[in-house]
């Protein structure tokens, strides 16, 4: 995170960290982000974030990264939210979790809509294409086709 963060702000962009106090004592927090919010733990920190984020994009990482990729796509499957969340895997190191979530689906454990949430992608422009944030549909709201979306009623 901290590379990336570093890549954004020598290219002109603003940034913004988010950390759970314990963890910002032990100087892990990025002092140079434009906004840093210091949270009181862990389930703060993921709030924050979700208030905060249009989409979620996951980049490889470790077990965070997949803690935090597994809960806003099961959100996004129990329509708790609308947003975007799209996986860039450029070396294939999360392929063996898109492999099972499709066994999961095909043995009957996940729903195809939900193992449907997520883009998977290697490339970093696809990627950037699949952060176009989605229209907040109502819970339930089946478009049959593109012209009932597009004339649909949705604020």
């Amino acid at each position: 995170m901290g590379a990336i963060a570093r890549a954004v702000r020598r290219e002109g962009g603003r940034t913004v960290g988010v950390i759970p106090a314990a963890l910002a004592e032990t100087e892990v927090a990025d002092r140079d982000a434009d906004e840093l919010v210091v949270t009181d733990g862990m389930r703060a920190r993921k709030a924050e974030m979700d208030r905060r984020s249009d989409a979620f994009l996951a980049l490889p990482g470790g077990i965070g990264t997949l803690e935090e990729l597994l809960e806003v796509w099961v959100a996004k499957s129990l329509d708790m939210h609308p947003k975007p969340v799209i996986v860039l895997d450029p070396w294939g190191d999360l392929r063996p979790l898109h492999y099972l979530v499709e066994s999961l689906a095909r043995s009957g454990f996940v729903s195809p809509r939900a193992a449907a949430e997520v883009r998977w992608t290697d490339q970093v422009a696809q990627a950037l294409d699949a952060l176009t944030v989605e229209p907040e549909l109502p819970v339930g709201f089946e478009p049959a086709s593109p012209v009932e979306l597009l004339e649909a009623d949705i604020d």
